[in-house]
């Protein structure tokens, strides 16, 4: 049984691809609870590259919010014993003696798809494959630092840090990697765990650039005294390796009682999977598309990306900036009030990848596809969230078909959770029970590693999860006929 064995608060940073947080969370005696203190936008800027508009993080301004959130955390709870960040995968920053060299690239800029090709000259996506078990995305951090290395910007970095361990280094001075989101670069090899140095060489990028690796659990740092000074921190504060990625967080948060579960980390992506004790390399998970990224104690995410609900706010971003006044809420009535078939399309296609004018996007894939399409901002949305649970209900089924495990119930957690018709559809396709929540799984998963770290619980990853289940009740979704139309 997990024990708890002392109270205490820890502060996990979240940061995902369009929002981030700072929650304090609170472990004590049978107790697992979280409380929001800063909350704040991330979105990206464009800068003119020699005419080109390129897509960069203000990873900058993203670092004052974590601050700001952390002096809240420090002013609210003075007893604040242990930080934790994760963050979105695949970016990195590039620095040279510790200074960062440019604002880090977003994964959607398209400097990365001629890189493609650059790479796949040296090590083809078969070869990478049984390297690396990662699915192909045009932004894997393999194909960035390609796209670096032509323009010449690694000449002059020393080090290459993902977003989270770039943050950990700002607060502690210390550089590391921490596996899981590492092993989402592409040059972690995943049969050893470390990073694949001959591959690494292949592809023209030095081996020295990339720091140790660490696990989930493991002690970063202290905080720096200046750091300390500035969060108005008036005792030490420690910085603790979690699942870096946040999906990984998120897995660890999964309140499953069973085994035979499949899980969807549901917000800008949805990451629909299993999770496995080894990799499944097979010619047929490649030819699916599958991923497989490193869990929390070694345990393998077996998944596929599916676009998410990037879909859907990037809509109203557009509705939004043609003048429209969107509630959500009210939205998601009227496209749940959709009686009428709408268009199933194929939500992973590469044509929603860019930030643009999704409505007009869809309406056209919908057109050269032979579907009806949508005529009305309901009707869209009610398109998109069919569209979507489609999405996962094939991605459910092909990870039970190609891992060998059987699925007899599906988890999904993170803001999808909370969007109702979603979970339904969802249940509907899939023919399964969908249990919805925590909302806040990453944030969840951040705190239980770092109170694991500090003794404060113990127990495997099942036994966590029973914790999550006993705090956080799901809500249940049994399936049920709906009326679509391919």
């Amino acid at each position: 049984m997990t024990k708890l064995t002392d109270a205490a608060v820890v502060a996990a940073v979240d940061l995902g691809a369009t929002s981030g947080r700072v929650m304090l969370g609170y472990i004590g005696q049978n107790e697992l609870r979280l409380r929001p203190v800063a909350r704040f936008p991330n979105g990206p800027i464009r800068l003119n590259e020699g005419g080109r508009r390129a897509l960069h993080w203000n990873i900058v301004e993203l670092y004052r919010c974590v601050l700001a959130g952390l002096t809240t955390a420090a002013a609210e709870e003075p007893g604040l014993t242990s930080i934790g960040v994760d963050s979105w995968a695949v970016d990195y920053a590039l620095l040279r003696q510790g200074r960062m060299q440019q604002l880090p690239y977003h994964y959607r800029d398209d400097r990365n798809l001629p890189a493609v090709e650059i790479a796949h000259a040296v090590a083809g996506p078969s070869e990478l494959y049984a390297a690396n078990g990662l699915q192909f995305l045009p932004f894997n951090s393999l194909y960035q630092l390609t796209a670096d290395l032509t323009t010449g910007a690694l000449d002059l970095a020393d080090q290459f840090l993902l977003v989270p361990d770039l943050f950990n280094y700002w607060l502690t001075g210390t550089a590391a990697a921490e596996r899981t989101n590492a092993s989402t670069t592409g040059l972690l090899n995943v049969h050893t765990g470390d990073w694949d140095t001959p591959l690494i060489e292949r592809l023209g990028f030095d081996r020295r650039m990339f720091p140790p690796l660490v696990d989930a659990g493991t002690w970063i740092g202290s905080l720096l005294p200046d750091v300390s000074a500035e969060i108005k921190s008036h005792s030490p504060i420690a910085v603790t390796a979690v699942g870096s990625h946040d999906t990984a967080s998120a897995v660890v948060a999964v309140p499953a009682a069973r085994e035979d579960f499949a899980y969807i980390s549901c917000g800008t992506w949805g990451l629909v999977g299993v999770e496995l004790d080894s990799p499944v390399l097979s010619t047929a998970g490649r030819a699916q598309n599958f991923t497989n990224e490193g869990g929390v104690d070694g345990r393998v995410r077996y998944l596929h990306n599916v676009m998410g609900l990037w879909l859907l706010s990037e809509s109203i971003r557009t509705w939004e900036h043609e003048g429209q006044t969107i509630v959500l809420s009210d939205l998601l009535r009227r496209a749940e009030a959709v009686t009428t078939p709408v268009a199933v399309f194929d939500a992973d296609d590469q044509q929603f990848l860019a930030p643009g004018d999704m409505p007009t996007r869809i309406r056209a894939h919908c057109v050269e596809n032979d579907l009806p399409a949508p005529r009305s901002n309901a009707e869209l949305v009610r398109s998109i969230l069919e569209s979507l649970a489609d999405a996962f209900a094939r991605g459910v089924e092909q990870a039970s078909l190609l891992s060998g495990r059987t699925v007899g119930i599906v988890h999904m957690v993170g803001g999808g959770s909370q969007n109702r018709l979603l979970c339904q559809l969802t249940a509907n396709r899939t023919g399964l029970p969908v249990l919805a929540g925590p909302v806040e799984a990453t944030a969840i998963g951040n705190v239980l590693i770092q109170a694991r770290a500090q003794g404060l619980v113990t127990g495997s990853l099942e036994e966590l999860r029973g914790l999550v289940a006993r705090s956080f009740s799901p809500e249940r979704y049994l399936p049920a006929c709906t009326l679509v139309s391919r």
